[in-house]
């Protein structure tokens, strides 16, 4: 299982996340290739820098606003009007929905932005949908959230793990005024999550995130001992600290990680949905981590036609998938059965370059031999419509690659 464990000492915050991810591995040009399309035209620009805290060389992206094309005081006001843009979750919803990113990255950045809606929400005593952002909804929050969503997506992360957090103390400024630390959308998200105070007196872990903890993560106090780490990245904050201000990422593989989580099936039947809702629906179950989802033709009482909705998931993705199902279909309760063993194939994912471009293939061996290998969807469907060559193509030239690269013919 390809897993991520955030090992936050220092903090969490959008821009750590986003550096540690660079220099553990995901391309500063993908990254700036998926952020392109969100629509936010000369909005901002992304600066990615080394820099070193504490003697530890880290990565520091920055996310600087646009634009610069105006002079003197014109260029300060409209600066101070794009710092100040409260976008609402439905206008980021609908900023989402019009980006061509893949739809797994869509949900992720989804579900983060709900959970601070909610929790902005709560504290301020209004429904989410009322919530008008202020940090979250500026721009260098969106790209924080989208672009962490980017990376989880290109790595193949299958698991976030996290240790306790360092909130830091003090106290922070923020739209509402002076406000103790951790702010009051930090402690809400948090609830429930192992945190401390070390340090600095100052605002180590940010709403954002916090929400990419309570959206993804599962605590676990230390590195695992299954867990074999490929590669180790170190993002930077702003601040220059008495402690290393750098959240510490280890990109890995987890060898007993199946074992240790029973799945869950979500079941609901329903008989009074229209069937297109469907496609959309599976689209946005598997792009917040259900492992399958599947319908079976039943009949109900009355002999009435129904579909039996099925879905089988982690646990730590159980809520973000009953949140989907009661929002986009008709159903009004779920049975949760916990599996009592699933046996599953080892799972890696590979970069092969063929002659259209770079693909990703998943491949699943059983017993240390390989079973099957499937290229990825999303990457053969972009290079096929950028050059215009069938679908099918660019899928049989990505496994004769693989097979290549495997030393075959």
């Amino acid at each position: 299982m390809k897993a991520i464990y955030l090992d936050a000492f220092s903090g969490i915050s959008g821009n750590m996340l986003l550096g540690a991810f660079l220099q553990a591995g995901v391309p500063e040009g993908y990254l700036r290739q998926e952020l392109a399309k969100l629509p936010l035209a000369g909005e901002f620009e992304l600066s990615c820098t080394p820099v070193t805290k504490q003697g530890i060389r880290a990565a520091y992206v920055d996310v600087r606003l646009m634009p610069e094309t105006a002079h003197g005081e014109a260029q300060e006001a409209q600066a101070h009007a794009h710092a100040h843009v409260h976008r609402t979750l439905a206008d980021i919803e609908a900023l989402l929905s019009e980006a061509p990113l893949s739809e797994a990255v869509k949900e992720k950045a989804r579900v983060v932005f709900r959970l601070l809606a909610e929790a902005e929400g709560k504290v301020h005593g209004k429904p989410a949908a009322e919530v008008a952002f202020h940090e979250v909804g500026a721009v260098d929050s969106i790209v924080d959230i989208v672009g962490t969503a980017i990376c989880l997506d290109y790595l193949g992360i299958e698991q976030v793990l996290a240790s306790r957090l360092n909130v830091g103390s003090g106290y922070v400024r923020c739209a509402h005024g002076i406000m103790p630390v951790p702010a009051p959308a930090v402690a809400e998200l948090l609830m429930g999550w192992p945190t401390y105070a070390f340090g600095a007196e100052e605002e180590l872990t940010t709403p954002t995130g916090a929400a990419v903890v309570r959206a993804f993560a599962q605590h676990a106090a230390a590195l695992p001992e299954d867990f074999a780490v490929r590669a180790i990245g170190y993002g930077a904050g702003s601040r220059d600290l008495p402690l290393p201000n750098v959240l510490r990422l280890y990109v890995g593989e987890r060898e007993g990680a199946a074992a240790e989580e029973t799945p869950l099936l979500l079941s609901t039947n329903i008989d009074d949905m229209s069937p297109e809702v469907y496609g959309y629906l599976f689209d946005r179950l598997f792009a917040a981590g259900a492992l399958d989802v599947w319908v079976t033709p039943i009949y109900m009482k009355k002999n009435r036609p129904a579909q039996q909705l099925t879905v089988l998931v982690r646990p730590a993705q159980r809520s973000a998938c009953t949140e989907i199902i009661f929002r986009e279909t008709t159903s009004i309760g779920l049975r949760v059965t916990p599996l009592a063993e699933r046996i599953a194939c080892d799972r890696r994912t590979a970069s092969v370059e063929t002659r259209y471009g770079a693909v990703r293939v998943k491949v699943a061996s059983w017993q240390g031999k390989i079973a099957t290998t499937s290229p990825e969807y999303e990457d053969c469907r972009r290079l096929a419509e950028a050059q215009d060559v069938p679908l099918k193509e660019v899928y049989d030239e990505a496994r004769r690659a693989l097979a290549f690269r495997l030393g075959g013919a």
